[in-house]
């Protein structure tokens, strides 16, 4: 879709932009919608020069007409029963003003008019090319109105009929219909096309009405190619019934073409003349005067005929300014030729004989115009007077009128006359300078980045220490490969000779159990937490020694609790450790969790120990046995390849050891489980400890579980 104020604002001339301002301005005192319809929005559209103007108000169109003499239009014409009134403004430009209306047909060529919308009035038109209309109002300005999608029809270069009975209501769109075609090189549309071969063949035609006939008469002298048209009409039988006497062999046909070549010339040189009265003038050359008479008479607008008839007083007035001795310079004529009536230009260099007319014409239209290529432009962009200045067409005119005078002959007369015309220079640009800071400052800061980077990598040099360490750690003299995993099945260490295996004991200490112990140990302990992945890797090294020592041992708590557990499932253990992967059950069962903030265990540890009573009773220990956890000894530690670190400076004994492990969980935060009471813990160490003090030394099966290297643990001592 075009933007159609770009095309208002750029394609219509500055004289048609004059008078349509005026127009919607008069509409806009009168309080009245007004619209640019017909023709002009159709061109508009087509990409074709504009002809005529026809704008559309509601309300009474006649009511203007003593407001258009004062605004500087001129009354050509009037149709009081169309409400319309065909109007001139300066630079011979054509307007139609009438009110928006509705036409009906009781009988064939007989228009009755209602007043009505502008919606109403552009489904009453004629084609749908010319059905419709762009708003001059505000707030709506540049508004198309398309009610019959003449766009459409526009883009396929159809000419339709907007009601089906068109040609039989008017007889005058048969005429419209090949003059179109004609002008635009459109197609009538299927149906379009055979309603006009049978409103042709019903001679329709017979009952044009005489304001249609005077229209399309005057019409085709306003076309751009007047004999083209009028020998279309011609083959079509119409000229019958417009003007018999008016034939195409009534023209003369190489004054036509001399015409329009002289409009072409006088167009390059910025003089755009109407070439309607001149151009009838030449279609009716042959014509015999007293059908010339009648055919004015016939004429729509009385002043385009009065134009036409003044066509040589024109002529011959501007002859006498021309060949004035005020206008004898360069200068002065050509001033003379652009502000000068345009029909008069033209007409008086189409006829004149006069050699010095037509020396002066000669200068104008090809001597004068050499001297646009010395104009300076290349000059005037160095002193910065560019297009975008306001005055600019006005010096570049009055450059080049001197340069046609004999003036300007060198580079210092034209930069004189620049000069006053030249802005000023622009500022240079600012450069803002950053200071420097002081050497004394500079080298503080630099020491001060590379003590953080000293700092940084110690950090990480003694996390890196500390794994050594623990790596070194000689736990016992076999070696046992643990996984960190979590989720990995672990099998446990096999027993002793005569000692039974608790399966299920292996399970008994889970990670909420030694996140527990963990916390415990940490309010005791001086170290500062582990930094990154490396002191977490090293807590989970810790953390799956310390559980596998709870698994082996059944007496703990947790491994009680699961003993219980299998008693009530009837499940036997294996008597011997070789047969310990095949005897394990694979059973979903929950580690036990302790009620979170209470220390007790859960609902599913009170049904175990309400099953087995003697199975259970481990688990009650004394309240005071909570002391013995920290006095607990703990089995020594070898180191292999380096030196056990430091003991802590406290005065208490070491606790046991360990590291909180972290259940592995994709996007998520450390959790931190709720502790249990003392009574527990303590039990828990007791059992633990004596156990180890009192097992027998016996050599474990080595199962590996991941590719990492395994913590070396220490094997457990049991006596019976």
């Amino acid at each position: 879709m075009p933007d159609y104020i770009y095309l208002l604002e750029n394609r219509l001339s500055v004289v048609q932009q004059n008078a349509l301002r005026v127009a919607r301005d008069l509409a806009r005192e009168a309080q009245m919608t007004v619209f640019l319809t017909g023709d002009a929005v159709r061109d508009l559209t087509c990409g074709n020069p504009v002809r005529d103007l026809e704008v559309v108000v509601h309300g009474n169109a006649m009511s203007l007409k003593s407001a258009v003499g004062k605004a500087g239009g001129k009354l050509w014409g009037e149709d009081a029963a169309a409400r319309t009134l065909y109007l001139c403004f300066p630079g011979n430009v054509r307007l139609d003003l009438r009110s928006s209306r509705r036409a009906e047909y009781p009988k064939s060529g007989k228009a009755v008019y209602h007043w009505t919308s502008i919606q109403e009035d552009l489904r009453a038109r004629d084609f749908t090319v010319n059905a419709m209309a762009i708003s001059l109002n505000e707030g709506s300005y540049g508004l198309l109105m398309d009610p019959t999608n003449g766009v459409a029809d526009i883009e396929a270069r159809l000419l339709r009929l907007v009601t089906n009975y068109g040609f039989l209501d008017n007889p005058a769109l048969l005429i419209r219909a090949t003059r179109l075609k004609a002008r635009l090189a459109f197609e009538l549309e299927e149906r379009t096309q055979i309603r006009y071969e049978n409103a042709k063949n019903e001679e329709v035609i017979e009952h044009l009405s005489e304001t249609d006939r005077s229209r399309e008469l005057e019409q085709i002298g306003h076309e751009e190619e007047a004999l083209k048209i009028l020998i279309a009409l011609e083959a079509e039988g119409w000229m019958k019934h417009l003007f018999a006497a008016w034939t195409a062999a009534k023209a003369d046909v190489d004054k036509l073409t001399a015409l329009h070549d002289l409009s072409i010339e006088l167009q390059v040189q910025g003089v755009h003349p109407d070439i309607s009265a001149a151009q009838m003038q030449l279609l009716t050359a042959k014509m015999a005067p007293k059908d010339m008479a009648e055919l004015k008479k016939h004429l729509l607008r009385p002043g385009f005929v009065e134009e036409w008839n003044h066509l040589d007083a024109q002529a011959a007035e501007f002859a006498k300014v021309l060949l004035a001795k005020d206008n004898a310079s360069p200068s002065a004529t050509y001033t003379l030729f652009t502000t000068y009536a345009a029909e008069a230009v033209l007409w008086l260099g189409f006829t004149s004989k006069q050699s010095a007319v037509k020396e002066k014409y000669e200068n104008f239209l090809k001597v004068w115009p050499q001297a646009r290529q010395r104009v300076p432009y290349a000059l005037m962009s160095e002193m910065r007077i560019t297009p975008e200045l306001p005055g600019y067409v006005d010096l570049v005119k009055t450059i080049f009128l001197q340069l046609i005078d004999g003036g300007l002959t060198n580079t210092e007369e034209m930069r004189a006359l620049l000069e006053p015309h030249s802005p000023p220079a622009p500022p240079p640009p600012v450069t803002i300078k950053r200071t420097r800071a002081k050497k004394g400052a500079d080298s503080k800061a630099k020491a001060r980045l590379s003590d953080e980077d000293d700092e940084d990598a110690q950090e990480l040099g003694g996390d890196e220490d500390e794994e050594d360490d623990l790596d070194g750690l000689d736990l016992g003299s076999e070696d046992l490969d643990l996984s960190i995993g979590l989720d990995d099945v672990r099998p446990g260490l096999p027993a002793a000779e005569g000692e039974e295996d608790d399966v299920f004991a292996r399970d008994s200490v889970g990670v909420d159990d030694m996140e527990i112990e963990a916390e415990d140990d940490s309010d005791d302990s001086d170290d500062e937490p582990p930094r990154g992945g490396k002191g977490t890797k090293r807590g989970a090294r810790a953390g799956a020694s310390a559980r596998s020592e709870s698994r082996s041992d059944p007496s703990t708590a947790s491994g009680a609790g699961l003993k219980a557990l299998a008693l009530k499932l009837d499940l036997e253990e294996p008597s011997d450790p070789a047969d310990l992967d095949e005897a394990d059950p694979i059973l979903d069962i929950e580690e036990p969790e302790l009620v979170r903030g209470s220390g007790r265990p859960t609902a599913k540890k009170k049904a175990t120990a309400a099953a087995h009573p003697h199975k259970a009773g481990p688990r009650k220990a004394p309240a005071k046995a909570h002391p013995a956890a920290k006095s607990a000894p703990k089995p020594a530690l070898k180191s292999t390849s380096k030196a056990a670190p430091p003991a802590a400076k406290s005065t208490k004994a070491a606790p046991t050891k360990t590291v909180k492990v972290v259940r592995a969980a994709p996007k998520s935060t450390k959790a931190t489980p709720s502790k249990p009471t003392k009574g527990v813990l303590a039990k828990a160490a007791k059992s633990h400890s004596t156990k180890v003090a009192q097992k027998p030394a016996h050599k474990p099966v080595a199962h590996k579980l991941s590719h990492k290297p395994a913590v070396k643990a220490a094997a457990h001592a049991k006596k019976r």
